[in-house]
């Protein structure tokens, strides 16, 4: 007979595909471990469930800012996930049957996700290790999610250096930050981007 999951079992699961695709590529996987809880509730938090459109999620990995996201209230038919791993992919699949999950390059959202998002999305959250990106990528990335979003919804990513992914300073777009999420491995901060 089969023993019963446990949510501690499935942590430590989620810890150890992790850790086992950093070490196969650490420049696509920029994370040892999953997006602690505290994290995945603050990067959760700005998203507002009441307004139309998908969730577009970029690098969900094993999900843990997913569930968040449904917990907040957000119906996993509007979730996009875009996934480069395809065993996450498999995962993700299994964890959240009725969200849309796409194995592809999220660098490269405008051909990733032609064709699947048909109406402006809400907000789009990003788990992706933009710093191993140049700056350049990492401000098409940007103008191409919002493109793809309503007017000032929020682009949300998060970091573990002390400086934003992303300069703060521009004329294009507005950002602001979280305060530092301690309770979680290594400590992180959310930065949210909006493009009126």
């Amino acid at each position: 007979m089969p023993h019963p999951r446990s949510p501690k079992r499935d942590i430590l699961e989620d810890e150890a595909r992790f850790l086992r695709s950093w070490f196969e590529r650490p420049l696509v996987t920029g994370a040892v471990t999953p997006s602690g809880r505290m994290l995945a509730r603050t990067m959760a938090s700005y998203v507002d469930p009441r307004l139309t459109g998908p969730v577009i999620e970029l690098g969900p990995g094993t999900g843990p800012v997913t569930d968040a996201l449904v917990r907040r209230g957000i119906a996993q038919e509007r979730l996009v996930l875009v996934e480069y791993n395809p065993d996450f992919c498999k995962l993700l699949r299994r964890r959240f049957p009725k969200a849309t999950v796409l194995q592809g390059d999220a660098y490269d959202i405008r051909a990733t996700l032609a064709g699947v998002v048909s109406e402006r999305a809400c907000a789009t959250i990003s788990s992706l290790p933009l710093f191993t990106k140049p700056l350049e990528q990492r401000l098409d990335l940007l103008t191409a999610a919002h493109d793809l979003m309503h007017p000032d919804a929020p682009f949300v990513q998060f970091t573990y250096a002390v400086v934003p992914p992303i300069p703060a300073k521009s004329t294009t777009y507005t950002a602001s930050r979280s305060n530092k999420v301690w309770l979680n491995l290594p400590p992180a901060r959310v930065w949210v981007y909006r493009r009126p």
